[in-house]
């Protein structure tokens, strides 16, 4: 399920804030993390133009002492952790890390080194989500728990699903984690009301088809969770919710709150199957304004996805001497050369 995880770092205590929930994972699923830091141009260099070698060097040592402490705290609980030290631009370097090494989860906090602020996403978590094209793991960072590493324990889950194939990509992880930690498994189907846009209210008829296609909907919707949580509750403690409602993520905004939900679990797509975009709507709306845990399975192979039409533009009209695509984006001139520079430092020295 989920063997390789990345764990993109800046060196901010924000961006720490998934280190738990690494921990968590790695114990869950045998799985092996990668610490990877970006090294980016500062103030003092200019896009295109070499930083200070000496700089670049320290910020270099200084970026893979920190990178190594990491790795022996996590070693120290038994997980796996191999630091992986880049150079370029952040958003873009951890795609392409996450590419590279084959990575089955990104790891990532909403916030980093520049700070919170009023947006729930910063721009490169922001990014990375959007291109990532494979699972995904968000943390909140301004709603930090308990530093220790070992004593994350989910308590609560919730895997929403609409009775699609696809949604249900999301019941493995959802129900790994919740025997793991003997936590309670929470499957939410919301029946939503057939809109019938009128500048007129309906008419008794029409109301009464209304009302009979919620009601079949609901009783087909019943049915479907029972049978999931017959066949699945050997060994996970499971609870349904079942609603009818005109806004889907709206209900299941308020039952996050409500039930006290720390984690959410969920597929990039759902029954629309529409794969145009790399998550559906409810997807969209947990990434952008939910504030608890959130883990999407993408159910998108690498190989059917779509390139926008920004991404095929920068395709078009780089430079020869820069790469653009899925895999992320090789800056020329800065980081590589200073890169360069420094190899020829290390070799005098």
């Amino acid at each position: 399920m989920f063997k390789h995880i990345l764990i993109p770092l800046d060196g901010s205590p924000l961006a720490e804030c998934v280190l738990p929930h690494a921990v968590a994972f790695a114990r869950t699923f045998g799985a092996t993390c990668t610490l990877v830091h970006v090294l980016e141009i500062t103030s003092n260099g200019e896009q295109g133009r070499c930083p200070d070698p000496l700089e670049w060097q320290m910020r270099r040592q200084e970026a893979k002492r920190y990178l190594e402490q990491v790795a022996r705290r996590l070693d120290a609980l038994q997980v796996q952790a191999v630091p992986l030290l880049c150079e370029g631009r952040a958003a873009n370097c951890i795609l392409d890390c996450a590419h590279r090494e084959e990575a089955d989860l990104i790891l990532l906090s909403s916030h980093g080194y520049s700070g919170l602020s009023g947006w729930n996403l910063s721009s490169v978590a922001q990014k990375v989500i959007v291109r990532a094209n494979t699972g995904v793991m968000l943390i909140r960072a301004y709603r930090t728990g308990s530093a220790e590493l070992d004593t994350l324990a989910y308590r609560k889950i919730l895997a929403p699903l609409d009775g699609s194939r696809r949604a249900e990509c999301a019941l493995a992880p959802a129900s790994s984690l919740a025997r793991h930690f003997q936590a309670e498994l929470l499957l939410a189907h919301v029946v939503r009301k057939p809109e019938v846009p009128r500048r007129t209210p309906l008419s008794p008829e029409e109301q009464e088809l209304v009302d009979r296609l919620v009601a079949l909907n609901r009783q087909a919707a019943q049915e479907y969770l029972e049978s999931l949580r017959s066949h699945m509750g050997a060994g996970t403690k499971i609870q349904t919710r079942l609603a009818v409602a005109s806004g889907v993520a709206t209900y299941l905004h308020e039952l996050v709150e409500s039930e006290q939900v720390d984690l959410v679990v969920m597929c990039a797509h759902g029954y629309s199957g529409e794969t145009r975009w790399p998550f559906g709507s409810i997807a969209a709306s947990f990434i952008l304004h939910g504030t608890t845990p959130l883990l999407f399975v993408q159910d998108l192979p690498r190989d059917q996805e779509i390139l926008t039409q920004a991404e095929q533009a920068a395709v078009e009209q780089a430079p020869a001497d820069r790469s653009f695509g899925a895999q992320g984006e090789r800056q020329a001139g800065g980081p590589a050369l200073a890169g360069d520079i420094l190899q020829h430092l290390e070799v005098l020295s």
